[in-house]
């Protein structure tokens, strides 16, 4: 495992030609960009979380058949400093760094006060995110990295808070049918108390010369309520039907105060997040064009989750389907102690990991308060998810399991946010290193799957075919690598409908695992 996850990555500053096996459609024209941890240890010192690698940004370009592959070390200031000092001297998720270990008290005790709201990094290494035209690397912080999609070079750096009051802020948002970008972040400080946001981002706020951020066009659509003032909940994503958006308010939560004092304490920013499993997970449901929260209240029983596979409106029903966990034990297991164990002893050590589990959760939006206690007010017939108005007019929502053992979910955009039928993902079984891709069929729930010996397949990227109409008339795109040093990472290309093999293309470079991405047609 350590030769796949820890191992450093290297950059190909220059395209270089992959050899195609099978044929690329020639029609598959644009370029795949994806973004990952690449760069584990700086000079001496390692990362302690596998989350915590230096981005490396990768591009594959198809053209005519052909396929072109480049890629490039994120220049954010935190892999500029690092390699400056040959050694980390700025603080990750999981690892928390001392960068002036000989300063006098009076410097010390200055740099723990600046850190008690800490400045974090600004190493994205999760997504590529569009605002209007503009591509940016991205993480969960309130620091975006400007990119060049074609030659990946770093263009700047984009504060958030300097157009919004954001500390943190998710590298998963949607994009409307007109190009508006949609995303949401915590407000832990400024006017009022600290809350959620959710914003938009115009299609057309990019200016011509490409100058000025498009963020300096944000809107904000509303905002939510902490909860518990001192315990916001974690997200990694949200929910986006139509006419709504749904923010899962889970009881992951981000210690405020131990946030606060990790530095001084030095502990990790990881370390400030508590699972709290006798508490609820609210479900707000807020109308796009008015900003404004639905009445009822919706609620469930405790869980985790990081992705959201579709969000759609159904007969006057919410349909929410989402990745989920009995716990927070996934970020664990990342750990870079843990990569470095065998597979076996690792898989034993890791027997009680919580497996992720596709749910459907069924939000009854027309709900009315007299309805009859203790009855089903889900009148879909295609799940046996459940929603039971309680005495206090609140809604106890319980899901219908789609699919056991899939991460990293995808489907065709153009049904985003729509009624679908499919999903992909990297399925996840004994361990929570995928080794195969996976077609989910939700109204049969049937699935199939693609495998090759040793692989590791990144998450699927579903391009459609030019005029498609069936939902999944595509290819499905993945960046894989081999554990099986003659075995070279590859590009590979499966059609969608029957998820067998069209063809791949051989990277004859390093090409790492990775996270997120996002696909950008020729046209664009």
């Amino acid at each position: 495992m350590e030769s796949v996850f820890g191992a450093n990555g290297s950059e190909t500053p220059e395209p270089v030609q992959a050899e195609v096996r099978g044929s690329i459609p020639s029609w598959l024209q644009g370029t795949l960009l994806r973004n990952g941890p690449g760069l584990f240890s700086v000079g001496n010192s390692e990362y302690n979380h596998w989350f915590d690698g230096l981005s490396l940004i990768h591009s594959f370009t198809f053209k005519h058949g052909e396929v072109t592959y480049r890629s490039k070390f994120l220049r954010s200031e935190t892999y500029k400093k690092n390699c400056k000092s040959n050694r980390i001297v700025v603080s990750e998720f999981g690892t928390m760094a001392y960068p002036d270990p000989c300063k006098n008290i009076f410097s010390r005790a200055f740099t723990h006060l600046c850190n008690a709201i800490p400045d974090f990094t600004d190493n994205n290494l999760i997504n590529i995110i569009r605002y209007g035209q503009d591509y940016y690397a991205a993480s969960e912080i309130n620091y975006i990295n400007q990119i060049d999609p074609v030659t990946l070079e770093t263009v700047g750096r984009v504060n958030y808070r300097n157009h919004i009051a954001l500390n943190l802020a998710t590298a998963h948002p949607h994009y409307d049918d007109q190009g508006n970008t949609y995303n949401m972040g915590t407000a832990l400080m400024g006017l009022g108390p600290p809350k959620y946001v959710i914003f938009k981002t115009p299609a057309e706020a990019s200016d011509q010369e490409r100058r000025k951020p498009a963020l300096r066009k944000v809107q904000q659509v509303c905002s939510i309520p902490f909860r518990s003032t001192l315990f916001p909940s974690y997200f990694h994503s949200f929910g986006m039907s139509e006419n709504y958006i749904v923010f899962v308010e889970q009881p992951f939560k981000l210690d405020m105060v131990k946030l606060a004092t990790a530095y001084f304490r030095g502990v990790t920013w990881g370390s400030c997040l508590k699972f709290e499993k006798d508490d609820a997970t609210f479900f707000h449901v807020i109308n796009r064009t008015t900003g404004k929260a639905v009445s009822s209240r919706f609620y469930g029983d405790a869980l985790v989750t990081f992705h959201h596979i579709n969000t759609y409106e159904d007969g006057g029903h919410l349909v929410c389907d989402l990745i989920t966990y009995r716990d927070s034990s996934l970020y664990d297991l990342f750990y870079i102690r843990n990569i470095r164990q065998d597979t076996s002893t690792f898989v034993q050590s890791n027997h009680s990991f919580s497996p992720p589990v596709c749910k459907r959760f069924v939000l009854p939006l027309e709900a009315n308060k007299d309805s009859p206690r203790g009855s089903n007010l889900v009148t879909l017939t295609d799940t046996t998810a459940r929603a039971e108005m309680q005495e206090d007019g609140s809604i106890y929502c319980q899901p219908d399991t789609l699919f056991e053992g899939l991460e990293l979910p995808g489907i065709n955009y153009k049904f985003n946010s729509r009624k679908y039928r499919f999903f992909y993902g990297s399925r996840v079984e004994v361990s929570p290193h995928p080794y195969k891709l996976a077609k989910i069929d939700v109204v049969t729930r049937e699935h199939i799957e693609w495998k090759q010996e040793s692989c590791f397949p990144s998450e699927p990227v579903f391009v459609a075919s030019p005029g498609a109409v069936e939902e999944d008339d595509g290819v499905i795109l993945s960046s894989v690598v081999s554990s099986d040093p003659n075995v070279s990472s590859f590009m590979l290309v499966l059609d969608a409908k029957t998820f067998t093999e069209v063809g791949r293309a051989s990277i004859p470079a390093s090409v790492h695992l990775d996270l997120h991405g996002l696909f950008i047609p020729a046209s664009v």
